[in-house]
């Protein structure tokens, strides 16, 4: 995690100034405080701030200080405004910012309007767009407001890929072929998007198959999902926020900087919250580039010439994290059901169905072919022998033999051939339509998804 040193040079609203007496309490708001100690070095007016905030304590102040906290690079004033929190909450933690959010995560949200303020000044000196994300919008959020943190990036600080370049097969001599791909296949345009090269990314942007998309990877919830970018009409341009939620990326839309859940394909803080937009998102495989390959020799893939210089080699890209189970931003609990990057497949269907589904990748890696009833329909979900995962709305037709690639056989003996938007019978032209389904890490989902019932 990259991490920013904000000292002076805030863009600040209209304020009266450095807190000189307590007196000035009624006509300065709480927060403004809490600034005072980026707004100067002279110790005699972080000292006043300080008194003031102690004096004033309040439950809801936690927030303010633990923010403050994180970014306060004043050694004297940190110390002086860690010990007041930790004897105001209780808490004997130490500068282990996970667990402050953890125990604030856990207890009833407690700020109001001015914490919207607050933090849009405080990560403004971080990046000026930061602040359309939060001022005025404290009746415009429809999550927790202190579960959202920043990442350590600028806004598109990782950059997407707008309109890539693509090439055919045959020319990516770049990759291996254990290489991990996402495939998408829209209306027959086939294209494979390399981890390697996506996690420097963590979104493409492109029309695929006539149809506006984005594809956002999470790399630290391990989740690739492909959404149409067009809702009704209107077309939403999106990039990457530089703040989490949940341990999720956050994106934002260009024109009225609304922060979307990525998981949830929705906006949750910003003017465009409570207007019922729900994006509809399509499916993303999760494969061998061998495998890939195999199935679709046609298939298009991302070039290295992306116009950014980066060590696209396979598995540089957050290494460090992938090679552990520890979580670089933590989330208000985790569910040991599982281990928190274990993968599991996705089922949900946000326009049909609040009912949401994960499946353990391994329990489907030891059952190739499954069959589930999900929100009244039956599924069969096959499983390939790069474990990849296919999931095929298949109303009561039954499967008993299946070759690990693109063949399976149902109970009557007939031939089906998998292909990415449906099963086909080829003898008597019948097809089964594919359910849209993505991989993700379980910590990060079930974070996003509480009620989420789980097959392991």
């Amino acid at each position: 995690m990259q991490k920013l040193i904000v000292l002076l040079g805030f863009i600040l609203l209209p304020s009266t100034g450095f807190a000189q007496t307590e007196d000035l309490s009624q006509s300065r708001a709480h927060y403004q405080y809490f600034l005072d100690l980026f707004r100067t070095e002279n110790s005699k007016d972080q000292e006043r701030a300080l008194r003031f905030i102690e004096q004033n304590w309040d439950p809801s102040f936690e927030i303010f200080a633990l923010e403050s906290l994180y970014f306060l690079n004043q050694p004297k004033s940190k110390l002086k405004l860690l010990l007041l929190l930790q004897k105001s909450s209780g808490q004997n933690i130490a500068y282990d910012y996970n667990a402050w959010f953890e125990y604030l995560w856990n207890k009833p949200e407690n700020y109001n309007a001015d914490y919207y303020q607050f933090k849009a000044i405080l990560h403004r000196s971080i990046d000026f767009r930061f602040a359309d994300y939060f001022l005025g919008r404290s009746d415009q959020s429809e999550i927790r407001l202190d579960e959202v943190r920043w990442g350590g990036v600028k806004q598109d600080g990782i950059p997407p890929l707008r309109n890539p370049q693509m090439i055919p097969a045959e020319q990516a001599d770049y990759l291996d072929d254990n290489n991990i791909v996402f495939g998408i296949s829209i209306n027959g345009d086939t294209r494979a998007y390399p981890k390697r090269i996506l996690a420097w990314h963590e979104m493409f942007t492109d029309t695929v198959g006539g149809v506006p998309v984005a594809g956002v990877y999470c790399t630290l919830c391990g989740t690739v999902i492909l959404y149409k970018t067009q809702y009704e009409g209107t077309q939403y341009n999106f990039g990457t926020s530089g703040f989490l939620y949940r341990s999720n990326k956050l994106m934002y839309d260009q024109k009225t900087q609304s922060l979307w859940n990525t998981l949830w394909g929705r906006p949750v803080i910003g003017p465009l919250v409570g207007q019922d937009i729900q994006l509809e998102y399509l499916n993303v495989v999760t494969t061998t580039w061998k495998q890939w390959k195999q199935m679709h020799p046609d298939t298009q893939v991302l070039s290295t010439n992306t116009g950014h210089r980066r060590d696209y080699g396979e598995g540089v890209a957050y290494k460090d994290y992938f090679a552990t189970d520890e979580l670089m931003f933590n989330i208000p609990q985790n569910d040991r059901r599982l281990r928190n990057k274990q993968e599991i497949l996705a089922l949900r269907d946000p326009l049909n169905t609040e009912e949401v589904v994960a499946i353990s990748s391994k329990f489907l890696k030891r059952n190739r072919i499954y069959s589930l009833n999900y929100n009244g329909e039956n599924l069969t979900i096959f499983t390939d022998k790069s474990g990849a995962h296919r999931v095929y709305r298949t109303q009561g037709v039954s499967f008993k033999e299946y070759n690990k690639t693109d063949g399976a056989i149902d109970s009557s003996g007939n031939y089906w051939t998998l292909h990415e938007d449906q099963l086909y019978n080829e003898f008597t032209g019948e097809s089964l339509a594919l359910m849209p389904a993505h991989n993700a890490f379980w910590f990060g989902f079930k974070a996003a998804f509480p009620n989420t019932k789980l097959i392991k």
